[in-house]
Parts: structure tokens; sequence; C-alpha cells
């Protein structure tokens, strides 16, 4: 597995790649965005272990979908088992993924226990506030003008962001490359870094690409005089382009890396679109 340098106008192509994949399995796509966001709420649901096991099986998650995204590239249907597959690949590579799993809990922990501090607990009070069903808007309101909410916003914001650079890339790392947990994360954070130019662009054609989206919705909406359905919309729209995203995932990882065996191969149709 060798790192792979690209321009940056290569994030704008992989947003492209994201929505042409989907096109051609959209329903598909749909459905296994919907079975991840079922597993999400099972395990929300569960008293004390629940959060945590969420948190330790969001690598394995964003995995799942990579995967997805090879089968419909070779022609096949993205099943759910797209996301057990990673988890049949050996031993060694399953332990691997289990330390990545706890590492990446262990830190988002370790990242909302300090923005608690630093926010004062205000970031968890207006949470607690808009859902609990006897709040009044003048609390929420209160919440929200806690001098410390955007301090801890930001933070979390900043953290978090931080975090996704060295387990962008290191489950799958894991599963097509065989590194071990440390090595991934490593290899991960420097890929990023590399070509962050690519990544920076992706994030800004996602950003405009919401953006576009809003404004259309909102300017037709206000149009009809049907503004109170717009909410509905966003709703819909933030679920298919959450899904178009993860299946944009697989593209950011096979062009920053490289394999002999061939695994991470360009694929034609979708090559012809670059710029």
């Amino acid at each position: 597995m060798k790192l792979q340098h690209v321009p940056a106008r290569q994030g704008a192509l992989w947003v492209r790649q994201g929505f042409a994949t989907f096109r051609r399995q959209p329903m598909g796509f749909t459905a296994l965005f919907a079975a991840f966001l079922f597993a999400v709420l099972a395990l929300s649901l569960l008293p004390f272990i629940g959060t945590a096991l969420l948190l330790v099986l969001l690598p394995l998650g964003s995995l799942g979908f990579m995967v997805a995204t090879r089968r419909v590239l070779e022609g096949r249907f993205p099943l759910p088992q797209a996301f057990i597959e990673p988890l049949r690949t050996g031993r060694p590579r399953l332990l691997a993924l289990v330390r990545l799993g706890i590492a990446y809990a262990v830190a988002t922990g370790v990242i909302l226990w300090v923005c608690d501090l630093v926010d004062g607990g205000a970031f968890e009070a207006l949470f607690d506030a808009q859902s609990a069903t006897d709040s009044t808007a003048d609390v929420v309101a209160a919440k929200l003008g806690d001098p410390r909410l955007e301090a801890g916003v930001l933070l979390r914001f900043a953290l978090l962001g931080l975090l996704s650079v060295p387990f962008w890339h290191a489950p799958a790392l894991v599963h097509w490359g065989g590194f071990g947990a440390g090595k991934a994360l490593f290899a991960s954070t420097v890929a990023m870094w590399r070509n962050k130019g690519a990544f920076l662009v992706y994030s800004i054609a996602w950003f405009a690409v919401l953006m576009v989206f809003a404004l259309i919705a909102n300017l037709a909406f206000a149009i009809l005089g049907r503004l109170q359905l717009m909410p509905f919309v966003a709703m819909a729209g933030s679920l298919v382009f959450s899904t178009i995203f993860y299946a944009s995932l697989w593209f950011t990882f096979a062009d920053c890396f490289a394999s002999d065996d061939g695994a991470l191969r360009p694929v034609p149709y979708l090559r012809k679109e670059t710029p």
C-alpha cells in the first residue's frame, strides 16, 4: 500500500463520483443508510453501554460504506453485509479494527469531557432543555444566551474535526492493506496532510452543494407559499446527502493510496469525469 499525492481539484471529483455511484444504486444505498441509522438508534437506546458501543463501531460503519461502494463499482448490489465483511478477514485485522474502535471511543469521550469543562456544561444543558417535553421557549432561549456556549460548540467542532484525520483512512488501511491499528492511524494522518488541498476542496464542494440545495428549496417553497414544508424537505435532503457523502468515502481512500494487487485500481467510467 503506497501513499499517493493528488491535486487539489480531485476533491471536487470525489463529490461528483459519490453522486455518480449513488445514481447507479439509489435504492441500495438508501436501504444501506437506513440500516445504519437503525443500528445507531438501537444502540443509543441501550442503557449504560449503548453509547460506548456505538462509538466503538463507528469506524466500522464508515468502512462498511466503502465496501458497499466498491461492490457497486464491481456491478454488485450494496447489501448490509458490507458492514460485516471486514470482520471476516482474519483475526489480526479483526483485532486491529477493535483497537481502532476502542481508541476512537476513548478519544471522543476525552474530547467531550474537555469541552464540558470549557463550557461549564452549557452545551449539555441546552441539549437537555431542547429534549425536555416541559421546556418553554424562554428556557431554551436562556440556554442559547449562555456566553460559554459558543466556545464549547466551536471547540467540539475543532477537536472532533482533528480526530477525524487519523481515523479517516485507518479502517480501510486495516481492511485492504493489513495495517496494524497504530500504523493505520499514522498513515491516515500523513495522507490527509499530504493531500490537504484535495480534502479542503472536498469540504468546500460539499458545503457548496448543501448551500445551493438550501437556497433553491427555500426559494421554491417561498414562491409556492409553503415554507412550513421546508423542515421536512430539509430532513429528507440531509438523509440523501449524508448517504451520498458516505458513498464518496471510497474515492478519497482509493486516490490517496495504491496497492500492488490492484485492489484500489481506478474505475474507468468515473475517471472520465476528471476535469
